[in-house]
């Protein structure tokens, strides 16, 4: 592990060409997606430098270019510097990215990642580099010997950066491979033994399902949400060598790690618990500063460094690795002016991995026409990874005997369209 002098000295990590251009990208699509539910996609990367960020070139308003700069000024601290006002009076790609190296260059000790969730409420949450760097001179154990890294995450994610930003820099990678827009099958040519590939659970079932087999000696990493047995399982029957799971949030960044379905994770070496409270857990800085910090899911703890996971402490739920709210979605769904009451929840395992919503229409709505017009609405209003992919319609939404909302079925009650 590399000791604190030789940790200072290390490149910076935006020296590295290609990152900052690519965390860019991956944060400006990201801001877009929000601004423009449902709209028309950007261009694919890698985005050439004479590219207008304007109307003229990537087709922002005004408005639109204020909230990407502002997005881009908070993830980098651009503000630290002074330079983040240069944002709005740049107008090329190549010159916001030099504006964020300039401003790099006088601060970078510390970035600013935000929840995934989409309830209209994302967090923003700060992290110290040092910190992160901590991390990764742990995680670089893990991976030892890796050669390449191919990712199918974005940079800008807290996940992306610390695994396809900071990692590849302290393993001494030769390249960093964006594999977002290869098919299962076409990334499974593309992989050679000293890959590591970095992905999300659901990227990961794809590539269980349809990848093929594996060449030898290649390793995934996953993290974003719990990764089913069965997935993990079904990738090392097609020769996945290894797929370690990061237990973690933006907030926290990573705590745990483990290397087999169904096994307790281990704690991090820089985690331990509060024996206190069992709604924390205690981080130690490289400084030796130990701080408190809330999880979000509740804990079983079989030793003092190992964890297994059992549910959510809120009421967010994961689809295609995002922290999707129910509650949120459903208050979309009611304002509507057909429904009367609705329901949202995933889908069952053999149904799907995407949200499924049971909808009670107003008296006299016109049941064909509601379920047509839902598409569109939920299109204009949420993201893709909130909207559900299935409706169902009947009287009144399906409730247990202690009136708790049950489980239905698709393809068993009243009306249904499925997409």
């Amino acid at each position: 592990m590399l000791d604190a002098k030789s940790v200072e000295k290390a490149p910076a990590w935006h020296h590295r060409p290609g990152v900052l251009a690519r965390f860019i990208t991956d944060l400006i699509a990201d801001e877009m997606s929000h601004l423009r539910p449902g709209g028309a996609p950007l261009p694919p990367q890698p985005w050439p430098l004479d590219l207008a960020m304007n109307e003229q070139g990537l087709g922002l308003d005004s408005l639109e270019l204020l909230s990407v700069a502002s997005a881009l000024n908070e993830a980098l601290h651009l503000h630290e510097s002074g330079i983040e006002d240069l944002l709005l009076a740049r107008h090329l790609f190549g010159e916001w990215i030099e504006i964020a190296a300039d401003g790099l260059a006088a601060f970078d000790a510390e970035l600013t990642f935000r929840t995934s969730g989409s309830s209209g409420s994302a967090k923003s949450c700060v992290h110290a580099l040092a910190n992160l760097q901590q991390e990764v001179d742990h995680l670089a154990t893990l991976t030892a010997g890796a050669q390449r890294v191919l990712t199918a995450v974005p940079a800008h994610h807290i996940y992306g950066f610390l695994f396809t930003v900071l990692l590849p820099e302290r393993l001494g990678c030769e390249a960093v491979v964006d594999v977002r827009r290869h098919t299962p099958q076409a990334l499974a040519q593309l992989l050679r033994q000293g890959d590591l590939l970095i992905s999300h659970p659901a990227h990961w079932a794809l590539m269980a399902r349809h990848a093929g087999q594996f060449p030898p000696g290649v390793h995934g990493i996953t993290s974003t949400a719990p990764c089913p047995d069965a997935v993990a399982r079904n990738l090392a029957v097609i020769g996945l060598d290894r797929l370690t799971q990061i237990y973690g949030s933006s907030e926290t960044a990573g705590i745990g790690t483990r290397n087999a379905p169904n096994d307790p994770y281990q704690l991090m070496p820089f985690w331990s618990r509060d024996t206190g409270d069992s709604a924390l857990l205690l981080r130690t800085t490289p400084e030796g500063t130990v701080f408190p910090h809330a999880i979000q899911d509740r804990l079983e703890w079989p030793s003092a460094s190992k964890f297994q996971v059992r549910g959510r402490l809120d009421e967010a739920v994961q689809v295609g690795g995002t922290n999707v709210f129910p509650a949120h979605i459903r208050e979309v769904l009611l304002g509507h002016p057909q429904v009367a009451d609705a329901a949202v929840r995933l889908m069952e395992p053999e149904e799907g991995t995407r949200l499924k919503a049971f909808i009670v229409p107003v008296l006299g709505a016109d049941r064909d026409k509601l379920l047509a017009e839902l598409w569109t609405w939920t299109e204009a209003r949420l993201g893709a990874t909130s909207r559900p992919k299935a409706f169902t319609l009947g009287d009144s939404v399906p409730r247990n005997a202690m009136g708790k909302l049950a489980a239905w079925q698709l393809g068993v009650q009243g009306a249904e369209l499925v997409q």
